[in-house]
């Protein structure tokens, strides 16, 4: 019994020294079985259209989703050792509410429920994907790993299931709803931060992360860095909306009369 108990320790823990190392099997492999199941999704998507039991499979993979992000919460409840407390553990991510918005995208079909999490997964959670260092000491052996990666992924299998199978696709005002939600998202850190003080640092605005990232680019003047991040965020979302631009104006080019 007390082996078991240890083992729960270990797993649910964290460890004291680096476990997961950026651009390695660990961090890749996951990447590769989204990609995996995104292609799946694609080559399947007429026989997933027509599956009679398609609606199950969405609430399967929604009911995934919501179980994923809870489980972030219910560790740190469950888990002493982490030393978890409701200031620094608020649910103020991106990469938490779009998991959220997306799930019930997918029960739902809503076209707000697919704008905001497609933009943000294309702004936002893609820099957990390149550099995820908040796993910087749970690698493989441990829970959180795999909670990381299928917090992290499962938004894009989502989001893509709707295109392929479903036909969503975003429109100039989706990137519109998707980034005055961001902008609220990004008050509610602001204050977050600077109520709490001391470690807060929700949406990174404060300050760059502990562990090496992608983010350390960014300046450590406030007012310059929420305004850099400002600007890349308006970059990402114009890239991710890019692809669909070129396919309408392709369109409309193959539909309108030659002179």
């Amino acid at each position: 019994m007390q082996g078991l108990t240890n083992f729960f320790v270990y797993f649910f823990g964290r460890g004291e020294n680096v476990e997961f190392r950026n651009f390695t099997l660990a961090h890749f492999l996951p990447i590769v079985i989204m990609i995996a199941a995104i292609i799946t999704i694609y080559v399947f998507r007429n026989k997933l259209r027509a599956y009679r039991n398609e609606k199950n499979l969405r609430l399967a993979l929604a009911l995934v989703m919501i179980i994923t992000e809870m489980s972030y919460f219910w560790r740190l409840v469950g888990v002493p050792s982490l030393g978890a407390n409701p200031q620094d553990h608020l649910p103020i991510t991106l990469c938490g509410w779009g998991v959220i918005f997306a799930s019930y995208m997918l029960v739902t079909g809503n076209q707000t429920l697919f704008d905001i999490p497609y933009f943000w997964l294309f702004s936002g959670t893609v820099f957990a994907l390149i550099t995820p260092t908040v796993i910087t000491y749970t690698g493989p052996t441990r829970f959180r790993y795999y909670q990381f990666w299928l917090e992290h992924t499962t938004g894009y299998i989502a989001v893509f299931y709707m295109i392929f199978v479903h036909g969503m696709r975003p429109r100039i005002r989706s990137a519109v709803k998707a980034y005055a939600a961001t902008v609220i998202m990004a008050v509610i850190a602001f204050f977050a931060n600077a109520m709490i003080g001391g470690d807060a640092n929700y949406l990174y605005m404060a300050r760059p992360e502990e562990t090496r990232s992608i983010l350390d680019f960014l300046p450590s003047n406030y007012a310059v860095r929420v305004l850099f991040m400002a600007a890349v965020v308006t970059v990402l979302f114009f890239l991710a909306y890019l692809p669909w631009m070129i396919k309408d104006i392709k369109e409309k080019k193959k539909f309108t009369p030659a002179a």
